[in-house]
């Protein structure tokens, strides 16, 4: 009887271990929060807007309707260039990054600042990014500008984005703004930043992107 209650208890005692043992496994494999940032200008930043409008809220919104553990980090800064990007991105990055969204070089095409510089800029802010996390998953936001300054230069700022996506091995969404830019009923009233409803359309460009690689 003896050995029979000890042995009893020996096996409540393996029983309770291993579900410990299963419980510790199970929430040491639960995943952190996948965070997304956005570093942009003032599309990202959503311009004229409450910030619950802008695209990477809308972003957040969705994935987490659909039962992704996402955080997301809108780092987007109206009037933003190349350059101030490349300035503070280090500050940016003071917090683990899993997938990091470059929407910028839009003002340097509209203050026709040189393509090379724009380039090295972004360039300098990919470099970074991969320097603080090597398994970063980058997606760069094109853009394209009025052809006011020349259709030389606004096809060859054009091809800085895919350009730098296939050097970079980056995912790659052609033009951020696409089905949004030039339409009145999805702009503000200065014709370049998203309303509402634009930056809805955009949210579902950037969604379609980025889903698979969560």
């Amino acid at each position: 009887m003896y050995k029979s209650r000890n042995t009893q208890k020996s096996m409540q005692r393996i029983i309770l271990l291993n579900y410990i043992i299963i419980g510790i496994i199970f929430f040491s494999f639960q995943e952190r929060k996948k965070t997304i940032l956005f570093y942009g200008d003032s599309i990202t930043a959503g311009y004229g807007l409450d910030p619950q409008y802008a695209f990477p809220e809308l972003v957040k919104k969705d994935l987490t309707n659909k039962g992704f553990s996402i955080e997301v980090i809108n780092a987007g800064l109206s009037g933003e260039t190349s350059a101030g990007g490349a300035s503070r991105i280090d500050w940016v990055l003071r917090q683990p990054v899993d997938i990091f969204i470059l929407e910028l070089g839009g003002n340097d095409g509209l203050r026709g600042l040189p393509l090379d510089q724009t380039r090295k800029n972004l360039q300098s802010i990919i470099n970074r990014v991969r320097k603080h996390n090597p398994n970063v998953k980058i997606v760069i936001a094109g853009m394209m500008v009025p052809p006011n300054l020349g259709e030389d230069y606004s096809k060859k700022f054009k091809n800085i984005f895919p350009e730098l996506a296939t050097k970079n091995n980056t995912e790659l969404i052609p033009f951020i703004l696409d089905g949004v830019a030039g339409d009145p009923k999805l702009n503000l009233n200065d014709g370049i930043h998203p309303n509402v409803e634009g930056h809805k359309i955009v949210a579902k460009t950037v969604l379609a992107k980025i889903t698979k690689l969560l």
